[in-house]
């Protein structure tokens, strides 16, 4: 990998963390968000394209060339979904950025953060489409890892997009912190999140799925906050 990154979602908790971590990467010199709404970073490495709404058109517009990995952090949660409403967002919006990024970069490395379960035979829905959206990216015949992180304790300041979330990991972040220590097959945090896709972005070959346990272990100081 070069020094030149992609990052959609960085306004999510999962994309705010891989953000920051990616910050903290001093060989990265550009650092490209592909945003909905204009956001802050006091970096001076860090450039915002935005577009309202990312169909084939506006995507096609985006100067997304001279970028060697692109880290796709972006997907709601299912809550109050129907199915084809989390399909929409979940695979057909991913597989529409990764095309639009391939076409600019044909050889670039696409990082998806997918989620530990995915499955296109599992019965529960969530996994099922995520599942559907690590098939598809595969079938674009570019570079893919699909990370599946589990549970993710925030760890560098990040705050949910959603503002009920918000209290339940202020207050349940000592019940998180026990979790990832005891549980590392399913709870990571968001600083191992960031280490683990740097890693994987610069692994010849890069590897096609990072689970949980991975990740964990790809990060530096594992689950030290």
């Amino acid at each position: 990998m070069g020094s030149g990154i992609l990052i959609v979602g960085a306004s999510g908790l999962v994309g705010q963390g891989v953000l920051k971590t990616v910050l903290q990467d001093a060989s990265i010199d550009r650092i490209v968000l592909l945003v909905r709404r204009p956001i802050r970073i006091a970096d001076g490495r860090v450039a915002l394209l935005q577009a309202d709404v990312f169909s084939d058109d506006h995507l096609r517009r985006l100067d997304l060339g001279g970028l060697d990995a692109c880290f796709y952090c972006a997907g709601p949660l299912p809550l109050g979904l129907s199915e084809a409403a989390y399909r929409e967002v979940t695979v057909q919006m991913t597989v529409r950025v990764a095309a639009a990024y391939a076409a600019a970069k044909p050889k670039g490395r696409f990082l998806y953060v997918s989620g530990m379960g995915a499955d296109v035979n599992s019965r529960l829905m969530p996994f099922r489409i995520k599942g559907e959206a690590e098939q598809a990216l595969r079938e674009l015949g570019v570079p893919v890892c699909c990370l599946r992180p589990g549970g993710a304790r925030p760890v560098q300041g990040e705050i949910s997009p959603y503002p009920l979330r918000r209290w339940v990991y202020r207050l349940g972040d000592p019940i998180l912190a026990l979790f990832c220590r005891l549980a590392p097959k399913q709870f990571t945090t968001t600083r191992a999140i960031g280490r683990a896709m740097l890693q994987a972005a610069r692994m010849t070959p890069m590897p096609t799925v990072v689970d949980n346990m991975t990740i964990n272990a790809a990060a530096v100081d594992r689950l030290n906050p």
